[in-house]
């Protein structure tokens, strides 16, 4: 993935909330950030790739709660870290 993402401040409500897929560093970052922090389907929707999640899962840091319940919503997320 490439391309720069600007998140909304119900999102990312810091000074900086720009992100560049293409730097691991910064996709991971904002995948956890939209993970934890979105109340709708639609945000998770419009920010998150299939494709990119299943690749960064194994490195993002969720608190254990709402990984479980991703895991159990998407089993293929546990297949994928393993």
């Amino acid at each position: 993935m490439e391309g720069v993402v600007v998140l909304p401040r119900h999102l990312d409500w810091g000074p900086e909330r720009r992100y560049h897929l293409d730097k691991i560093v910064d996709a991971r970052l904002m995948y956890m950030r939209v993970i934890r922090e979105s109340a709708t389907p639609d945000d998770l929707r419009r920010f998150l790739n299939a494709s990119l999640l299943r690749k960064l899962w194994p490195q993002l840091v969720l608190p254990p709660r709402v990984r479980a319940l991703w895991l159990d919503r998407f089993p293929e997320l546990q297949r994928q870290a393993a």
